[in-house]
């Protein structure tokens, strides 16, 4: 099959050494991978199985029959109870089935491509594949995973959250930075096809397992990210859910029980034992309101001479944490984006009764050279 693409070609003018020339709309390139990985939108069944089709085809099978199932834990359930990803030796007829031998091909095309690029300017691999793989592969993937139980079993691809594989060498294609065989062309409008149509997907000898995409799928931008790149993110509802209710609650990149995002409570606070999940609980709440509630004991206060304006506060950390440490609420020194600055909370150990000793510890420093601090950030 053949892909057919609607993005722009970026000719070359002179020399290979011109890199504005070369890269140009090298982030449109990337905004738009991006997009169709982070598409919430029905899959194209008739595209998707059209390109997997193809992928049997080329490893010597036939067409295998599709089942189509509304996400990858639905997937892993229809695993335990028809038994069909039950796991098997890597030998004997294991080496000819199409999982192996169609990742073969699909390796085996990298490694062709790999060896036609000649030039590999640095910005590339930034913009395209690492940027894309840290959103996608890193983020999003990573998350549907821990929706999984370590024993489902088979081999998954991942559709649109492998945009990095394919935004790589497309670009060099569309360039003229190389040029690659008419195979592994073929393979690269395979894989393009599978990223813009669907999510992820396992081969079997006679049939093929289709995921759906996910119905909600909530980002922002990672706060330092200088290629667009993105971390799940939901204020009040999962960040990532597939229509048959299969969800993941994330705060700012945080994977969180549900509790945390649509109840968080002094109690559950209390039982809870990661100190991450505690802390992004806590700041659902509000750090003045769970004080008051939680009746944390202050044990110091001061200004804060690192940040002019602001106010260190140490309290005792509730005895349910167990973790023998006190609670040094604190300002950010630098502004967040919506131009506020943040509260939050750090654990300092329980010997330490000064809010200027507490500060300081957290720099590695005593509190009367914290205090003779400029300004911190």
């Amino acid at each position: 099959m053949s892909a057919v693409s609607t993005a722009p070609k970026y000719p070359i003018r002179g020399s290979i050494h011109e890199i504005d020339d070369l890269l140009l709309g090298l982030s449109a390139e990337r905004d738009r991978w991006l997009a169709q990985g982070l598409c919430a939108q029905p899959s194209d069944r008739t595209t998707a199985e059209s390109a997997v089709a193809e992928l049997y085809r080329r490893s010597g099978f036939r067409e295998p029959e599709f089942i189509w199932l509304p996400s990858p834990p639905a997937v892993a359930e229809y695993f335990v109870a028809t038994g069909l990803a039950t796991p098997m030796p890597l030998g004997g007829d294991r080496i000819h089935s199409p999982p192996v031998r169609i990742a073969g091909d699909i390796v085996n095309s990298r490694t062709q491509m790999d060896q036609r690029i000649r030039r590999r300017p640095a910005i590339v691999k930034a913009t395209l594949w690492d940027s894309l793989r840290t959103s996608l592969f890193d983020g999003v993937a990573a998350s549907i995973r821990t929706l999984l139980s370590p024993v489902s079993g088979g081999l998954p691809w991942y559709g649109q959250q492998e945009a990095h594989r394919v935004a790589f060498y497309e670009f060099y294609r569309r360039t003229g930075l190389a040029t690659f065989r008419s195979n592994d062309e073929n393979m690269l409008d395979i894989l393009a096809a599978l990223v813009g149509s669907t999510g992820w997907w396992w081969a079997f000898d006679e049939v093929c397992v289709m995921s759906e995409r996910p119905v909600i799928l909530d980002t922002e931008p990672t706060p330092g990210g200088t290629h667009n790149e993105r971390r799940l993110h939901s204020a009040d509802a999962p960040a990532l859910q597939f229509a048959d209710g299969a969800a993941v609650y994330v705060q700012h990149g945080a994977i969180v029980p549900e509790w945390v995002v649509l109840d968080p409570t002094v109690e559950r606070i209390a039982q809870e034992r990661n100190v991450e999940v505690r802390r992004t609980a806590i700041e659902r709440i509000g750090w003045d309101a769970y004080i008051d509630m939680a009746g944390l004991k202050m044990v110091d206060r001061s200004d804060d001479p690192g940040n002019p304006g602001c106010e260190l506060q140490l309290f005792d950390a509730p005895q349910q944490w167990r973790n023998n440490s006190r609670i040094l609420l604190t300002v950010n020194g630098s502004l967040e984006r919506d131009g506020h600055r943040r509260r939050y909370g750090l654990h300092v150990p329980r010997w330490i009764s000064s809010s200027l000793d507490a500060a300081g510890w957290t720099y590695g420093i005593r509190g009367h050279d914290y205090a003779r601090l400029a300004r911190r950030t």
